[in-house]
């Protein structure tokens, strides 16, 4: 039976997903270890941190705060 996609594009596909899903992954991780390191600083608030890190929600950022003061 002929198939649309051949075995060879199907993993290519699967790689560049793969790829792209750790491109992501250490991005957000860079991003939370910039937030982080701000709020330790404690230099300005949440909201704020929000605005320079949109890549994590306010609410995570309070919950990242709570396990870092405690």
């Amino acid at each position: 039976m002929m198939s649309l996609f051949d075995d060879e594009e199907i993993i290519k596909t699967y790689a560049k997903d793969m790829a792209r899903e750790a491109a992501e992954t250490a991005a957000y991780d860079a991003d939370r270890a910039t937030a982080e390191r701000m709020i330790v600083d404690r230099k300005m608030p949440l909201e704020q941190i929000a605005r320079y890190v949109p890549s994590i929600s306010l609410d995570e950022l309070k919950r990242l705060e709570e396990e870092i003061l405690q």
